[in-house]
């Protein structure tokens, strides 16, 4: 698919990159690359203003971690506001809390909301997120899970500014580059609480844009801790064994050294993933789950695998998944074939959550489609002639796309979680949530709790917590309800639905949160 790409990849070495050369930008082409024209005059004019030009180029290197501390920035305050306004979404922030602090305490990752004892290894295989737990001991909150979630999605920004910056120039870079970090996939799921996906994103980043810069063992080297992320994640690795195994038989053609060598470890790549997930998904999940596991059920919830998913919003999530990112102009690219496997599993759940736009599912999808238009963009803009049948206005519109990409991103924002940050109410905490916290409070450390979502994310590092309706036949010392939209009419009733065989009594109602006490 590469086509006649000789003068576009003449100047991309073969070896290994050195540390600080993953997001450091080389001269390409006068016309690409502002810096590299200055540096050209300067030399000819003297000594003293070619060094002077190299002074101002030396920055451009800092150009993707300068970018990225930037997102870092307002991924944290998206995150830590609806955390402050106890907004949050579901039962996943106190899921992997729960279970980071058994990684923390050298236990297993149990997580009671699950059910009393249950080993979330049994519901999805992510032991990477026991990178947490070091930091999760220092620092015991869920503020520490949502800053680390900041961090993993902040550093992703990093190879593809850099790897844009490389192949199409300082300022394209830098706009592929803020186009991704505002890309709505990204912004869904920093919105949405915490997820092991945090860490599939900067790996998937890393490992492509190295495939864009011709460095396999790299390449293959940051995709292979995928199969750690999610049991899902090793069909990716198989397909960035298959881009690689492709690129690297051209680099065959070419006559350079190591090809065959190279495209044998990724068939070995892709073997190594493919074999990952299934004996994840047939054999280590179920010996963590334990007796009553149903491998089809945990792909599909009603045991069959056959999709459920309307062909309009199929349509709907790719067409949104593409152009954003460049259009169907990412197509072009053999990377758009690491997207395959994740859309694929998507759309054969049963769980319409999976289908569409919505929560964390597309974050690890747009590192995939960002790099493949910048590889497009590459390829078109980069060479000296378009190949043989394309239309020649494929070129001006190849060279605009990083602008396009940009325009876009910041269109979409103002209908996307960001935008909330520049509301004044992104920062503030009324008087009602106080007052929930205050209500929680009544709760001493260690005691046994009852809840539904909106207590969770308070209660999950100093108690041990239990989802509403399923504490196994254990009788918890407390109950805790967030009823803001008043659904909890009779709380002391509701409390004898669950446990006909214990007394509460109600100790706090507050800001919309009832807490009962038993006895």
């Amino acid at each position: 698919m590469d086509g006649d790409r000789d003068s576009a990849e003449a100047v991309l070495p073969t070896q290994e990159p050195g540390p600080r050369d993953i997001a450091a930008p080389v001269p390409r082409r006068a016309a690409a690359v502002d810096t590299v024209g200055a540096s050209d005059a300067a030399d000819a004019a003297g000594g003293a203003p070619a060094a002077a030009a190299r002074r101002r180029a030396l920055p451009a290197r800092l150009d993707p971690w300068l970018l990225a501390a930037g997102f870092l920035a307002i991924y944290a305050a998206l995150s830590l506001s609806r955390y402050r306004r106890m907004e949050t979404m579901s039962w996943d922030l106190g899921i992997f809390e729960q279970a980071v602090r058994g990684y923390a305490h050298l236990h297993a990752p149990v997580a009671d909301l699950k059910g009393p004892g249950f080993n979330v290894l049994g519901d999805h295989f992510s032991p990477i997120t026991a990178l947490i737990a070091p930091f999760y001991r220092l620092f015991p909150t869920p503020v520490t899970l949502l800053a680390a979630q900041a961090l993993l999605f902040a550093l992703s920004v990093v190879p593809v500014a850099g790897t844009a910056a490389r192949l199409l120039g300082r300022g394209r870079g830098l706009a592929v580059g803020a186009a991704y970090g505002l890309s709505w996939g990204v912004q869904r799921a920093v919105d949405f609480d915490f997820h092991e996906v945090a860490f599939a994103v900067p790996l998937l980043a890393f490992s492509l844009a190295a495939v864009l810069r011709r460095r396999w063992r790299t390449a293959m080297a940051w995709a292979a801790p995928l199969v750690l992320v999610k049991e899902d994640m090793g069909a990716a690795v198989a397909m960035i064994g298959a881009v690689v195994w492709l690129r690297a038989g051209d680099a065959t053609l070419r006559g350079a050294k190591g090809g065959g060598r190279v495209r044998t470890w990724a068939l070995g790549l892709a073997a190594f993933g493919a074999a990952a997930s299934a004996w994840e998904v047939s054999w280590l999940i179920p010996a963590f789950h334990g007796p009553g596991y149903d491998a089809l059920n945990h792909i599909n919830g009603d045991g069959t695998l056959t999709s459920h998913v309307p062909p309009v919003t199929a349509l709907r999530t790719v067409l949104w998944i593409l152009l954003p990112a460049g259009g169907l102009l990412a197509l072009r690219s053999p990377l758009a074939l690491v997207v395959l496997p994740t859309l694929g599993w998507r759309f054969l759940s049963y769980y319409p959550e999976n289908w569409g736009t919505a929560w964390h599912y597309n974050a690890v999808l747009m590192p995939v489609v960002f790099l493949a238009a910048v590889d497009c963009a590459a390829l078109v803009g980069a060479a000296g002639r378009l190949r043989r049948g394309e239309p020649a206005w494929l070129r001006p519109l190849v060279r605009a796309l990083p602008g396009v990409m940009l325009g876009a991103a910041l269109a979409l924002c103002t209908q996307l979680p960001l935008a909330e940050l520049t509301h004044r109410d992104a920062y503030r905490v009324d008087g009602p949530t106080r007052a929930a916290k205050k209500a929680l409070d009544v709760i001493p450390d260690g005691a046994t709790v009852e809840a539904n979502v909106g207590p969770l994310s308070r209660l999950v590092r100093r108690t041990t917590v239990y989802w509403v309706g399923q504490t196994g036949g254990l009788t918890p010392d407390y109950l805790a309800f967030e009823n803001r939209s008043t659904w909890l009419q009779d709380p002391v009733g509701y409390a004898r639905q669950l446990h006909p065989e214990a007394r509460y009594t109600t100790v706090a109602d507050a800001g919309g949160y009832v807490v009962l006490r038993r006895g």
